[in-house]
């Protein structure tokens, strides 16, 4: 192992409780022990996550976040007296393993509730409302410090908490916290004066306007997880480890607008010098460890940092607010494990918090230990698996219903929180399979078939591996993507999966019966309606290093066009976007944390958007759009870039033998890319 990364690996302690190491597995919804949005039982599939974690070398685990009252069917997660005596029995096992294990209970989320559409429904039509109450209360599920909008959707207004229903939720805390030991847990987690969530909510000035004893001053905006932990530590004795998942900043402007990094701003939520105080405070009321982070569901991307937010990006906030306190003090959010290792050496830290990394590859820290750091699988933080809560004007969530229910799925791993469905089953009759196309799909498809014991041959017609994709991951900020990309054609190099490139495959003739699976990707829509689109670059040929203009319009402001507009202000380029929908991203699938990061970028840095807008013309030196009133607009621009979105490309259709996986099936994402191909893996 690296000697830099020595820190990582030292005893500390949580109160009373010892750890082994400095490494914390961060809670993430659906990594759940006692289930999360169905009824409460010992959850089988996040015991066997939180298991495969703890095997691999993590000191302190904390599972997905428990709600005190589950959202679904109104359930007190205190009454259910089964499922302890489950986890009694489950954990001698995990403890064999050297880990502890803190169970994170919320009290919930308030206006930050996820809507979907349905909700809307439900809520917005009486009838509906009254017959759902008993299995979705959404009054009570969104209720708050104070009436407050919604994160999500306008049509939920959140009302105020009685102080009748706050003294049930902190005796809940309390009675579960106690099953919790009693079964033989090494502490708990409250969740959390962070991120926004409801008990974050009741600390932070722009939402609190309660007069009560719950609002106002600062000792009572903060009275709510004071009375917690001291009802915990009364129930379960000072001894029995609390910690409290923290925010430090929370780098909101207003409500549904963050604060972006580097960004002068005016915080409306908590700044750093009520941090300071409310930390010591926190701490002096009972909290035994601050796991930190930074942001609110306002600036969600603090709290869940996709591609575009820097590395370390909550470090040098939460190694300041460390200073005002004397308990540990854990890190997450981005974090390089050199630099955290660095942060412990000197003092600056105590432990390093990581979530997503363990979805990818929950073995990564045994890899890193063992000097395998190139067969670690990456994260590459697109939250198209784990936690893709979409949001644009005018829908409030867009995502499936089955995401919802199953979080904590990865679109780069198809068999985590997935094993009942993908899983390696050894074939008792080995097939030579012949793989069309050598992108992310058809090696994923390689890889599962040699680990099954078939033996794929990819042709690619390229000189290299990697299709698409290495279109896909060019830009400047995305080496996350490139070191996927390493990662797979280190997979096809160790495996000794037989690459056959510059080969284009004509016809199937002469693989006879063998089976075929193509994975020949898409290919880009061009607007040959609109007079003089030849004069475009297409979104590919730029990332693959077409030079572009001072000024350059991309035309088509989703997911692709707005991340080529980013990398061109990035690059010192000013982009202006052209989009025919009434919002930037637009499109399911894209977590919010993402999105909102993007829209919000491009606000602060006056880059022009022109929503509702349609391309007409394409001219030597601008372009003549539409506008949605009608009228006509000129845009002077040197470049124009195609960002038109992609047609599946089979280049052989799907027969007996044939099978198609990835964008020339169907255009979709990483994820429906990479889980199609393990899919079709297994059948064959």
């Amino acid at each position: 192992m690296d000697q830099k990364l020595n820190p990582l690996f030292t005893p500390w302690k949580i109160g009373n409780c010892e750890i082994k190491n400095r490494i914390v597995l961060t809670s993430m919804g659906g990594t759940n022990l006692l289930g999360w949005m169905e009824n409460n039982h010992f959850d089988e599939m996040g015991a066997k996550f939180i298991l495969e974690v703890a095997k691999n070398n993590v000191g302190l685990v904390l599972p997905g976040c428990q709600p005190v009252y589950n959202p679904m069917f109104g359930q007190w997660l205190h009454k259910k007296k089964k499922m302890y005596d489950d986890l009694k029995a489950w954990m001698p096992e995990f403890h064999k393993t050297g880990a502890k294990l803190f169970v994170q209970l919320t009290a919930g989320f308030g206006r930050s509730f996820t809507v979907s559409e349905m909700m809307e429904k439900l809520y917005t039509n009486p009838v509906l409302r009254a017959v759902s109450k008993p299995v979705m209360d959404l009054d009570k599920i969104t209720a708050s410090a104070s009436p407050s909008p919604n994160r999500w959707s306008d049509k939920i207004p959140s009302r105020e908490m009685t102080k009748e229903e706050i003294q049930e939720f902190i005796d809940a805390f309390a009675q579960t916290a106690k099953l919790l030991k009693d079964a033989g847990v090494d502490g708990v987690e409250i969740h959390a004066v962070h991120e926004g969530y409801l008990l974050d909510q009741f600390t932070l000035k722009y939402v609190n306007k309660r007069t009560d004893e719950y609002g106002g001053s600062f000792e009572n905006r903060y009275r709510f997880p004071v009375e917690i932990v001291k009802a915990i530590k009364k129930t379960c004795g000072d001894d029995f480890p609390v910690s409290l998942r923290y925010s430090v900043v929370s780098k909101t402007k207003g409500f549904r607008e963050g604060a972006l990094p580097g960004e002068e701003y005016v915080e409306v939520g908590r700044d750093m010098e009520e941090s300071e105080r409310a930390a010591k405070y926190l701490q002096d009321a009972g909290y035994d460890m601050l796991n930190c982070d930074n942001g609110t569901y306002d600036a969600w991307y603090w709290a869940h940092p996709p591609i575009y937010m820097p590395e370390n990006c909550n470090l040098e906030d939460v190694e300041h607010i460390k200073q005002f306190v004397d308990i540990p003090v854990v890190c997450a959010g981005r974090l390089d494990p050199r630099v955290a290792a660095d942060a412990i050496a000197e003092g600056k830290l105590d432990g390093a918090g990581f979530a997503r990394q363990f979805l990818a590859d929950q073995a990564w820290v045994t890899k890193m230990m063992e000097d395998r750091e190139e067969d670690i699988r990456p994260c590459i933080l697109c939250h198209n698996g784990c936690f893709n809560m979409c949001h644009y004007k005018g829908v409030p969530n867009d995502q499936d219903l089955s995401d919802s229910l199953h979080l904590a799925r990865c679109a780069v791993n198809a068999e985590t929180m997935q094993w009942n469905k993908h899983y390696i089953k050894k074939t008792n009759a080995p097939k030579t399979v012949h793989i069309i196309g050598g992108g992310i799909g058809g090696m994923e498809a390689a890889r599962v078939l040699k680990m099954r014991g078939h033996e794929p041959v990819i042709h690619e017609k390229a000189d290299v591996l990697g299709g698409n994709f290495i279109a896909a991951s060019a830009e400047s900020y995305k080496g996350k993507l490139r070191d996927l990309l390493a990662w797979y054609m280190r997979e096809m190099d160790k495996m000794g999966i037989e690459v056959r490139l510059n080969d284009e495959v004509k016809n199937l003739s002469a693989f006879g019966s063998d089976p075929v699976i193509v994975a020949t990707g898409a290919k880009p829509r061009f607007l040959k309606n609109v007079p003089g689109y030849e004069k475009m670059i297409e979104a590919c040929d730029f990332l693959l290093g077409t030079p572009v203009g001072e000024t350059v319009a991309v035309i088509g402001g989703g997911l692709t066009g707005s991340e080529i507009a980013y990398e061109l202000a990035l690059k010192g380029k000013k982009p202006v976007i052209i989009e025919m929908k009434d919002d930037l991203v637009s499109q399911k699938g894209v977590c919010l944390a993402n999105s909102s990061y993007l829209r919000e970028w491009f606000a602060l840095n006056e880059v022009p958007v022109y929503l509702e807008t349609t391309l007409k013309e394409v001219r030597d030196g601008s372009i003549v759009c539409r506008t949605k009133d009608g009228s006509d607009i000129e845009i002077p621009c040197d470049s124009v870039i195609s960002c038109a979105g992609y047609i599946p490309a089979p280049a052989f259709e799907k027969a007996k033998n044939v099978s198609l996986v990835g964008d020339c099936l169907s255009v979709g994402n990483l994820r429906t890319v990479i889980w199609r191909a393990y899919d079709v893996a297994m059948k064959i």
